[in-house]
């Protein structure tokens, strides 16, 4: 029984670890030591910029999936509202998209780093086990899961708004190729 749940966590843990990895700051010397200084951050495994992000209600590549097969997104179509020419209706259906998505993105942002939080907690104040990391593991990569399919989202909610050719367009300004999903 005590195997099953070692194996359960860690693979509950393997996937979001290993992506992790890459999130690190590194800024001392990696001398074996790759994570010396890393003990002083608010939330040890996210980078402040993590952290400023997830408040802010920002993307963090959450809805790559659809941004680079031809599903723009409310920031992105915003930015580019003057060579998509956006119409009046468009440009306000796009800002009020994006105003929503933010608003939830970072309301969910704070959960999620509530949950990360928790895990800090088990660890510094010694109550970390098998179950207790398990749960916390499981309601972080819930939260996550939540934040990223609300960014998917929204990118499907701007389909109804832009026209073929924009979403062509757009793909193109933002350097992907021609904007036609296979």
């Amino acid at each position: 029984m005590r195997a099953l749940l070692a194996a359960l966590i860690f693979a509950a843990m393997a996937a979001p670890l290993g992506a992790q990895h890459d999130r690190h700051d590194h800024n001392g010397p990696d001398h074996g030591a790759p994570y010396a200084g890393l003990q002083d951050r608010e939330i040890a495994s996210l980078s402040s910029d993590e952290i400023a992000d997830l408040r802010a209600g920002r993307g963090m590549g959450y809805a790559l999936a659809a941004e680079l097969n031809g599903y723009p997104g409310p920031m992105h179509t915003l930015d580019l509202a003057e060579p998509l020419r956006l119409t009046a209706e468009q440009q306000s259906a796009t800002q009020e998209l994006y105003e929503e998505m933010q608003a939830e993105a970072a309301r969910l942002g704070e959960e999620l780093l509530e949950s990360e939080r928790a895990l800090d907690r088990l660890f510094s104040e010694g109550g970390a086990t098998p179950e207790s990391v398990a749960a916390a593991t499981t309601k972080a990569a819930r939260l996550e899961g939540e934040l990223r399919a609300h960014h998917l989202a929204y990118h499907l909610r701007m389909m109804d708004v832009l026209t073929e050719h924009q979403v062509r367009r757009y793909a193109h300004l933002r350097g992907y190729g021609d904007g036609h999903r296979h």
